[in-house]
């Protein structure tokens, strides 16, 4: 899923859990899509407004001080909720970071797994 956009109030800085900014979520998930494939079914494969819809939870919920711990938060939840997903790689990108340096924005990637 790339590039879905939404507001939310993460940063260190006061101002940022006040006024709020744009924050741009990409994922990657692995997990075996034979099954969804052969059958064409939705109930074979990841719901993925569902998956917005969680991931739009997290973003626009409570605000965390590092875009770090809200790509964690997105990992572990995904992860813990969906069982069929092994692996998932979360990329937050935030693009107005409050400091005066001119750039598209700060973005930062995890890797999670499954744990055995």
């Amino acid at each position: 899923m790339s590039r879905m956009q939404f507001y939310g109030y993460h940063g260190v800085f006061p101002e940022e859990n006040k006024l709020g900014q744009h924050f741009y979520i990409d994922l990657e998930m692995k997990l075996d899509l034979a099954t969804a494939g052969h059958s064409d079914r939705l109930e074979d494969t990841l719901n993925y407004a569902e998956i917005y819809d969680v991931v739009k939870r997290i973003v626009e919920g409570p605000p965390l001080k590092l875009i770090e711990a809200l790509a964690e938060s997105i990992a572990s939840t995904l992860l813990k909720t969906y069982t069929d997903i092994n692996e998932v790689t979360v990329r937050v990108t935030k693009p107005n970071p409050p400091f005066p340096v001119h750039f598209e924005g700060v973005t930062i990637e995890i890797n999670r797994k499954k744990s055995s």
